[in-house]
């Protein structure tokens, strides 16, 4: 490994194979650098509240709707464990590596540079173009209420982009502390309703004349609807609803001590995973049944149609419906405070690493990357394109750029842990060394990949094969765009780099670079303890793991 360097940053070059293998680094004291501000109950949080947003509160009808109660639960636990694996996989590459960039960085170093190039800015276009149908959405939320119908979306566009921007200010403290207090909201929120279905399951609200229910609705119309067809559609809701579950991981270069925080938030990810999606999802499906037709309309941020707010009105409760989309309104804020923090860190990486114009690489003294934080707000005013008459066919491309990009990054992490292991082996190193040991091993991340591409398949399906719809290219593409993009995005980098190499050899892989300060840490005797998983006593072992 050769080190020379340029103009403040330090540039590494690793010999694999054909050609070099450059990879950027900002040398401590030559640059400003992005501040380590998030502590570890802002870690918790976003671990277990960050992503849930209108996927979860409205979509999740929808999909309610394509493919019924029985689907729905089996395809959220399926994405569940799949991410539950992945998230288990990053950390450990989080804590061993707080770098920026996170996983973008990981498929650069153990996969390849043309992979992680797409990767990174498939990552960030999915972030940015989010970011516009999200504040769209949370001015949408606001017609739930007559009064606020009257008002012209745009003036609500305005509004919420101008707190957006409020935010920034604050650097990634006040990303942090925001996302801390919508988490809190978001968590008391599922918890009161799974409560209240509960009661409202079992007769006891007197304004429902429907009594017991039980499992009425699993039985008419039954737990499954459009057969497998139906069962493929829910996947792509599902991943939908659980993106942003990857920023754990992104957050570990501003995490005040990631070999502390890092590894509690990811075991976090277990119970939101199990409660706050399965265990609410169970319980919409047992008090809505799958053919209500209202379900129908249940997309975007339609709060009127949102199978936690149609439980409630079928229940006969007053003043509740008002109160959840309230909390739907601040979710879809918090979904879009976390696109502005994604894409911002992940542009700044790219630039760093020499994938992007170099004036994105600035971050002032305060730790914020001020040019990658205006090209997201800038972003943020395509919201305002709702104005023009074809503003839904925009929208309906612009989210295409995003559609599959979660099981492409989250199948991304779990290949590169697997190299990673591979590369760390090889080259000398024993896992006794590594400060925290994702709780599955390698296999969970081969189990986690092997998802990610079944998804990707039955999203192929349901694709080529739209419910209640014939082939047809425009839905197609609406659905799939992402790949396409991807293999631009991959392809392109090579012909750009001319870098032929398919595959990083694992002895050529840099598992050095950004360890210092872990290597240090090792030295003192701070390893976290973990049980070894074994086959025998399996059960108790993992449940103590996530405790």
């Amino acid at each position: 490994m050769e080190e020379s360097k340029l103009g403040g940053v330090k540039e590494h070059t690793t010999i694999t194979g054909d050609s070099p293998r450059t990879e950027y680094e900002i040398e401590h004291g030559q640059q400003n650098a992005l501040k380590r501000e998030l502590k570890g109950r802002h870690m918790q949080m976003i671990a277990i509240g960050g992503s849930i947003g209108a996927g979860l509160f409205v979509g999740s009808g929808g999909a309610l709707s394509n493919g019924g109660p029985g689907s729905l639960v089996i395809c959220f636990i399926i994405i569940g464990v799949m991410l539950l694996f992945t998230v288990q996989a990053l950390g450990e590459l989080a804590v061993l590596y707080p770098v920026n960039g996170a996983f973008f960085t990981y498929s650069c170093r153990f996969i390849s540079e043309s992979w992680g190039f797409a990767m990174g800015w498939d990552y960030a276009i999915q972030w940015l173009t989010v970011l516009p149908f999200e504040i769209t959405a949370a001015g949408v939320t606001i017609s739930f209420w007559p009064e606020g119908a009257k008002v012209n979306i745009g003036v609500w566009i305005a509004v919420f982009l101008v707190a957006l921007s409020a935010i920034q200010i604050f650097g990634v403290r006040g990303y942090g502390e925001v996302e801390f207090v919508l988490s809190v909201i978001k968590i008391i929120a599922c918890v009161g309703f799974i409560i209240l279905a509960a009661i409202i399951d079992c007769g006891g609200v007197p304004t429902d004349d429907r009594g017991y229910i039980g499992a009425r609705y699993w039985h008419n119309p039954g737990a499954f609807r459009n057969g497998f067809k139906g069962f493929c559609s829910v996947f792509v809701t599902a991943s939908f609803s659980f993106g942003g579950t990857e920023l754990v991981g992104l957050c570990a270069a501003e995490a005040a001590n990631p070999k502390k925080a890092l590894p509690q938030a990811t075991k976090q990810v277990f119970w939101r995973i199990t409660f706050f999606y399965v265990v609410c999802l169970f319980m919409v499906g047992l008090v809505v049944p799958s053919d209500n037709e209202n379900l129908l309309n249940a997309s975007g941020a339609n709060t009127k149609y949102s199978p936690f707010v149609i439980a409630i009105n079928l229940a006969g409760i007053k003043a509740l419906p008002s109160i959840f989309n309230v909390v739907i309104t601040l979710s879809v804020l918090s979904v879009a405070n976390s696109c502005a923090f994604a894409s911002t860190r992940t542009m700044q990486a790219l630039a760093l690493r020499g994938m992007a114009p170099k004036f994105l690489m600035y971050i002032d003294k305060s730790g914020r990357p001020l040019p990658c934080i205006i090209i997201q707000l800038l972003f943020g005013l395509l919201a305002f394109v709702n104005e023009a008459t074809a503003g839904t066919t925009f929208f309906s491309w612009l989210l295409a750029l995003s559609g599959l990009a979660n099981f492409f990054v989250w199948g991304s992490i779990c290949l590169s842990h697997i190299r990673f292991r591979r590369a760390w082996r090889l080259q000398g190193h024993s896992l006794d060394e590594l400060p925290y040991k994702a709780a599955f091993g390698v296999w969970g991340s081969y189990v986690g990949l092997t998802l990610n591409i079944l998804c990707l398949i039955a999203s192929f399906y349901v694709a080529l094969f739209p419910l209640g719809g014939s082939p047809n290219a425009e839905s197609f593409f609406e659905s799939y765009l992402a790949a396409p993009i991807i293999l631009v995005l991959y392809i392109g980098w090579k012909l750009w780099t001319r870098d032929w190499i398919l595959f990083i050899r694992a002895k050529d892989m840099d598992v050095l670079t950004g360890l210092r300060e872990n290597i240090e840490e090792l030295e003192d005797g701070e390893v976290i303890e973990q049980e070894k998983l074994s086959w025998k006593n399996a059960p108790r072992k993992v449940l103590r793991s996530f405790i």
